[in-house]
């Protein structure tokens, strides 16, 4: 965590906090000891200039690799940070955290204007398989734009590629035996690359 000075050893392996010392974290976290051996998060820490969601989604998947402790994971969670969110975080008021899904949204709330702008399935309404266009080209520019949309329905994607389709062999397949599912399309797809 930020500045070990802030924490009085109690024992050797759990940490109380100096009442003098500001943290935004509860006694019942603070308390809590690190597991043994921990050696922090040696992954690249946020600086509040991309998306935080996506911080986040780095953040639990690399922690859930050694625990799913609540307590832990807002322990351990300001290693994770640097510079101005690091500082926007040993500014908050104290006990303003008592669970990891509160720090979350307030982690969010605050860091919102920093996520890019997401598309939409919207963005699928204007690709067009072009003329002379490869099957392999067009399904890999629809894949890579339907990848970039979050949760996106495979209904939704399926029909938008199948519309998207110039008249050929593979659109004449799929207008004999229409495609169960994306998964499916795909199978069927590869078949004709």
């Amino acid at each position: 965590m930020g500045d070990e000075s802030c924490l009085i050893r109690s024992t050797r392996t759990t940490l109380t906090a100096d009442p003098k010392c500001r943290h935004p974290f509860t006694n019942t976290i603070i308390e809590v000891p690190l597991p043994e051996k921990w050696k922090g998060f040696n992954r690249d820490r946020y600086d509040g200039s991309t998306d935080p969601d996506e911080h986040m989604d780095a953040y639990t998947t690399h922690m859930s690799l050694y625990t799913s402790d609540d307590v832990v994971l807002c322990r351990v969670f300001p290693t994770s940070l640097k510079g101005a969110t690091l500082s926007w975080f040993t500014k908050l008021s104290p006990n303003s955290f008592g669970s990891f899904a509160t720090l979350v949204a307030k982690f969010e709330t605050q860091f919102a204007t920093s996520r890019p702008h997401h598309l939409t399935s919207i963005a699928l309404v204007g690709i067009r398989q072009e003329k002379g266009e490869s099957l392999r080209t067009f399904v890999d520019r629809f894949s890579k734009v339907a990848m970039s949309i979050r949760n996106l329905s495979p209904d939704v994607a399926m029909h938008h590629m199948l519309t998207a389709l110039r008249l050929g062999l593979f659109a004449d397949n799929l207008c004999m035996q229409s495609a169960d599912s994306l998964d499916e399309l795909r199978k069927r797809v590869a078949k004709y690359m």
